[in-house]
């Protein structure tokens, strides 16, 4: 690696690291028929003993892959809606909804949640592209958006004042590679080669150039060796200065074919269910640069202190799955508490919607829960962005009170919920001493406002110090 990434190696800019919120967006041709089964969530999933996971995935963008086991619950659903119906045709659906689309009103629903930049999928694993590609799929023609919708989004996003960035899918293009995917080794194999190498390195300098986004967010893996990557890289960083590189770039790694073999896969899989477990969710491996880790639909324990995001979509997957209710759904409770427990620990919520592919239109139970952050944003924004992990993430206070911490500058804060089943408390003693108290050496009573959030409060504290400092 040369001195130039070396030195950006687990660095961001600032703008990212004060952002704390931001928006995925998955809208591809698999929202028109929008279903994956919601049984079982990925973590879990994974983590399993099933032979072949991935082929009940919750995720609705995984649809083509999940047709290619005749019993998934894909294709039982496939067959009785749609019969024999071709995957490619639901493009032809997709683009007839583009008539409904607004993306100025799509930017101004993300900005009022707070949110500071904005990532949408610009190839999933299908190959369609959301931009009217110059680079040429050999294997299927026209297999893009005519119409601009990279770069219609781009400028509503600008427009409203966030950035902007770009999600590829590097390693997986299902139109060069339909291997079935079930399970991790079957994941490697999918890996396509001869001439994706070439492809997926020109389409994202064509993203680069044409859209200058501010993060470049590959998804899986990379296809190119490390050493054209890394001119990718630098050629990425030329013309976005304080551009934000994610950690899913894995090049290619020597013996990966030998997962073909089923001795080795089973080892493979083996070690994947036990990462799973390990972390408790699917938290990627780190390949040799990037910037920005992404543990998926998981949190990290503690305090980090590489840069990272939580990767989520509001119910268990990432595209519209029509099959979600309420109860697939995160709460406000939920949704609040899990993005006040990633600051804390240094991290920002990458929180995903999933527009409906037949009208481009966002479901209305995510609308309500942008509407959530937007309510609880506009209050307490302050205690969250541009903000920093204090000397510790978390505490519980004797009345049984869960609270976060977040620090800018000398100010602290406490973001804190309790029980809903129980009374709304008064204070919480918290086990630190303002400056200047001279009290029992106990902790410090911090009365509750009457009128607080029962999702997350939160109160500033200023001049906080450990006890016994």
């Amino acid at each position: 690696m040369d001195r130039e990434l070396a030195k950006r190696k687990r660095r961001v800019p600032a703008w990212w690291a004060d952002a704390k919120l931001g928006i995925f967006v998955h809208w591809v041709p698999a929202s028109v028929p929008g279903f994956a089964p919601t049984d079982i969530e990925i973590g879990e999933l994974l983590a399993s003993d099933e032979p072949a996971p991935l082929s009940r995935i919750p995720y609705s963008e995984w649809y083509e892959n999940s047709l290619r086991f005749p019993d998934s619950p894909v294709s039982q659903f496939h067959r009785e809606h749609y019969g024999t119906r071709p995957y490619a045709a639901f493009a032809d659906d997709f683009v007839a909804g583009l008539e409904q689309w607004d993306p100025v009103d799509w930017a101004r629903r993300f900005a009022a949640t707070g949110a500071r930049y904005v990532v949408l999928v610009t190839k999933h694993h299908d190959g369609w592209c959301l931009w009217p590609s110059a680079v040429t799929n050999p294997h299927r023609a026209g297999w893009c958006s005519e119409r601009d919708l990279v770069g219609e989004l781009a400028d509503a996003v600008r427009a409203e004042g966030m950035r902007f960035g770009v999600y590829y899918s590097g390693g997986y293009d299902w139109t060069f590679e339909d291997h079935p995917i079930g399970s991790l080794s079957s994941g490697v194999v999918a890996w396509p080669g001869d001439d994706y190498p070439d492809y997926a390195d020109a389409q994202v300098r064509e993203l680069i150039e044409r859209y200058r986004p501010s993060v470049l967010w590959n998804d899986i893996a990379w296809p190119t060796g490390r050493k054209r990557l890394e001119v990718l890289f630098r050629h990425y960083f030329d013309v976005v200065p304080d551009g934000v590189v994610n950690d899913r770039w894995m090049p290619p790694f020597p013996g990966a074919s030998l997962l073909r073999y089923r001795p080795v896969g089973r080892l493979a899989d083996r070690i994947g269910r036990w990462s799973t477990r390990r972390h408790e969710g699917l938290v990627p491996p780190e390949p040799p640069f990037f910037q920005v880790r992404t543990p998926e639909f998981t949190t990290l324990p503690e305090i980090q202190t590489t840069p990272w995001e939580c990767v989520r979509g509001m119910d268990q997957g990432f595209g519209y799955n029509r099959m979600s209710t309420e109860a697939d759904h995160m709460s406000r409770d939920d949704l609040l508490r899990s993005f006040v427990d990633i600051v804390a620990k240094g991290g920002n919520l990458l929180l995903n919607v999933g527009p409906r592919g037949e009208d481009a239109q966002i479901p209305d139970a995510q609308l309500t829960r942008l509407d959530w952050l937007a309510e609880w944003m506009a209050a307490s924004a302050g205690a969250v962005r541009e903000t920093r992990p204090w000397i510790r993430a978390a505490d519980r206070s004797p009345e049984g009170i869960e609270i976060r911490y977040t620090a800018r500058g000398d100010r602290v804060w406490a973001l804190c919920w309790w029980d809903q089943r129980g009374d709304r408390p008064t204070s919480v003693t918290l086990p630190f001493a303002l400056l200047g108290d001279t009290g029992s050496g106990g902790g410090v009573r911090i009365g509750v406002p009457p009128e607080a959030d029962r999702s997350v409060v939160a109160i500033a504290l200023d001049g906080m110090v450990p006890l016994g400092s």
